[in-house]
């Protein structure tokens, strides 16, 4: 039944071009794994949002505990290289424990409490897998005897290469291994000078002989491996059946890397391709933005609002429209596996589905002795079996009549709609197209063509039929004009006006959403102002309040040191309380006048930021404004015209602008590449609106984005300083910024 399942999903992924997507995606698992995590997807996916905030090293490759844990429960003994693998992930989980890190994966981590008894195997291995020898110290002496003897065997083979006697039957001076076994290559004739066995001939008909002058010591290192051989099985009996009493330990560590591969294969597959990572969501609807199929080199972004039970696609040929149907097909795959993929996440929705569909391929089979249209007609049949799956069918009236075609899969999708099925079909079929149009749940889209360039643009437009321009592609794809002009005249005129009424409401749909489209960036334009306007009002109010609060803690203090001046009786007192009450009074500031402008009652003036008018006018020093709706007592020296009034000749203007500090932006969560192109944008924003001071944060977390923060502000040419934040803003997780 596993297999049954695994080669229809095979079949689908081979069918939704995305094989080459998926190999790669494997590649990314440091185990053979399913595609499919068992358990509540969501608990997975916040898991995996949660590890894709953090930066660390992919784990080693680990192969399957099956073996492992049936040797382990009767009592086997396991080879090194199976015990290994055990020492790989309580290292690997270890690497991960060791950085404290917080959140979910801090706790998850946390759970792994290595027993002292596994850390007494650990130990003899070091970290390529090879056993420590210098722990044992009958090991550490067998291996300093095989060196020795070594050591004897080339010094016997140099001495023999350098005797004259055999000089004249070497073919080379140097030692050759055959079938493990140390050689001269020499010539015909050699045992006269030579004793020793021949291990094979070289394809010039040389002879490999191994001397009898070695055999000894060979003979030596052969009984010192046998001896370290049986050492090796005492330690393995031995670190068998401490890891038998552990077997909980070792089952638990194996299900949960399982499941942390899972998790990890999908963040670094997404960051090594700059995907994104997307769940299924709990409805049927299907919006995408920006999605591009992994199969195509150089792709045009699919946006499409699949939303209804049924998307129809029609249009040019070779226009695109099987491939928008595997792409939305594909994307409810690969969000059903989370699977990274190239979308817009923020502007996408992706639903749920329980079985995911497809009838692509021509299923006409010599072998079978079956058509093409019984052949459709078996794989509709089986379609009906499944509730709630989103099916994809390419070229629905391919291999019988169109008008019979039209009728009956007009029925087919009406019981489908019942069912609960979500159905994407792409076709050629105008009548069948405009038998399912009258329905609210259907939704139409076209594959457009380009009449100037000949050509599709492989773009879609929603809400009309399409022509499918059969004429233009036969024309591109090589059939002679003589030909393809024959046939339109056999087609007819009035099936060539049909054709050019449907194209008529497709240029007519194209001009109504252009007009859209400006419609909707002018309202995006006075939605922005309308926002710039109120972020003014509240500036300028916070400032008012601000200025209140100041007039009035003054005038308190000013009250109690009168009553304290009161209450003294001593005229004296009196006027030193008094005098002491007029110095905490704001003082009225002697300001170098800005200019010799003359307003009048109605002229238009700039106040700050802010535009308005003037109301009245009181000693030509001070003026009522209107700005914003509001209406402010201000000096004339503060005021700007925004119209050419007399102005005295030779006078110098010098404006006074008041800086304000306090813009914040926020980099949590963001890797360093999006972090500083953010930042980038922040401060040139910041430097535009005249902020000389800001703070950025960006957390503490792995020390990444903080160093990357830091490189940033180094390099750039407008900071002049930056620090570390007070405790109270951020501490070491945020930087004031000095512009």
């Amino acid at each position: 039944m596993a297999t049954e399942k695994t080669s229809k999903l095979d079949l689908l992924i081979n069918q939704l071009d995305l094989t080459e997507h998926i190999e790669q995606f494997k590649s990314f698992f440091s185990r053979d794994s399913s595609l499919y995590i068992e358990g509540d997807q969501e608990f997975h996916f916040r898991y995996i949002k949660a590890l894709d905030n953090i930066e660390f090293k992919a784990p080693p490759k680990i192969s399957d505990f099956f073996n492992i844990k049936g040797h382990l429960k009767k009592r086997g003994v396991l080879n090194f290289e199976q015990i290994f693998e055990i020492v790989k992930i309580v290292r690997y989980f270890r690497y991960f424990k060791n950085r404290e890190l917080d959140g979910i994966i801090g706790e998850w981590m946390n759970k792994f409490e290595v027993p002292e008894k596994f850390l007494e195997v650990e130990k003899y291995f070091a970290n390529d897998g090879k056993f420590d020898e210098n722990l044992d110290e009958t090991l550490f002496g067998l291996s300093a005897r095989i060196k020795e003897h070594k050591n004897n065997m080339n010094t016997s083979m140099k001495r023999m290469m350098s005797s004259s006697k055999l000089a004249g039957y070497l073919v080379d001076t140097q030692v050759h291994y055959l079938n493990d076994e140390e050689c001269l290559l020499v010539r015909g004739g050699f045992n006269h000078v030579l004793k020793g066995a021949v291990v094979g001939r070289s394809t010039g008909g040389f002879f490999y002989v191994s001397p009898d002058s070695i055999l000894k010591s060979k003979e030596q290192i052969r009984y010192i491996q046998q001896e370290r051989e049986t050492i090796f099985y005492t330690y393995a009996k031995e670190f068998s059946s401490t890891l038998a009493e552990i077997q909980p330990f070792i089952a638990f560590i194996d299900k949960e890397f399982t499941k942390f591969d899972n998790y990890q294969a999908r963040v670094l597959f997404a960051k090594s391709k700059n995907l994104q990572l997307v769940k299924s969501k709990n409805d049927s609807k299907i919006i995408l933005s920006d999605f591009i199929h992994p199969a195509i080199h150089k792709p045009k972004p699919v946006n499409v609002d699949f939303s209804k039970n049924i998307l129809m696609v029609t249009g040019v040929n070779a226009g695109g429209k099987t491939m928008l149907l595997k792409a939305i097909l594909a994307s409810a795959f690969m969000a059903k596996y989370i699977i990274p993929m190239a979308l817009n996440e923020n502007k996408s929705h992706i639903g749920s589905f329980k079985a995911i569909l497809s009838i692509i391929d021509d299923p006409q089979n010599v072998k079978n002795d079956i058509s093409t249209f019984a052949g459709r007609m078996q794989e509709f049949s089986k379609i009906f079996e499944f509730k709630s799956a989103l099916v994809g069918i390419d070229e629905i009236e391919l291999g019988t009549d169109s008008d019979e075609a039209a009728a009956l899969f007009k029925v087919i999708l009406d019981d489908l709609i019942k069912r609960g099925q979500k159905v994407v079909v792409t076709t050629h079929h105008k009548r069948l197209a405009a038998l399912m149009a009258d329905r609210d749940d259907v939704e139409l889209m076209a594959a457009l063509y380009d009449e100037e360039q000949r050509m599709p643009t492989y773009e879609f437009m929603q809400g009309i039929i399409g022509k499918s321009y059969a004429f233009e592609t036969a024309s591109r794809y090589g059939i002679s004009n003589v030909i393809v002009q024959e046939a339109k005249s056999v087609y007819g005129d009035n099936s060539e006006r049909l054709n050019l009424l449907i194209e008529r409401g497709s240029q007519l749909e194209r001009e109504l959403k252009q007009k859209h489209k400006k419609v909707d960036d002018r309202l995006e334009e006075l939605r922005l102002k309308e926002l710039d306007l109120k972020e003014q009002r509240e500036l300028l109010f916070k400032e008012i309040q601000e200025q209140k609060n100041e007039l009035k803690n003054s005038y308190a203090l000013a009250i109690d040191e009168a009553k304290t001046a009161a209450k003294a009786g001593d005229t004296k007192a009196i006027h030193r309380a008094m005098n002491k009450a007029n110095e905490k009074l704001p003082k009225d500031k002697k300001e170098p006048v800005l200019n010799n402008y003359f307003f009048n009652v109605g002229d238009f003036i700039k106040y700050r930021n802010n535009k308005g008018s003037i109301i009245s006018i009181k000693d030509k020093k001070e003026a009522l404004i209107e700005v914003g709706g509001m209406r402010l007592r201000v000096k004339t020296k503060d005021l700007k015209p925004t119209k050419n009034i007399d102005v005295k000749p030779q006078t110098t203007l010098k404006v006074s602008v008041e800086k304000k500090a306090g813009l914040n932006c926020d980099l949590h969560g963001m890797r360093a590449e999006e972090a500083e192109e953010v930042l980038d944008k922040f401060l040139s924003d910041a430097l535009i609106n005249g902020w000389d001071e800001v703070i950025v944060y960006h957390g503490i977390g792995t020390g990444k984005l903080s160093y990357a923060v830091k490189n940033f502000l180094l390099s750039h040419p407008r900071v002049k300083k930056f620090e570390d934040a007070p405790l109270h803003l951020g501490g070491f997780g945020a930087k004031i910024v000095t512009l």
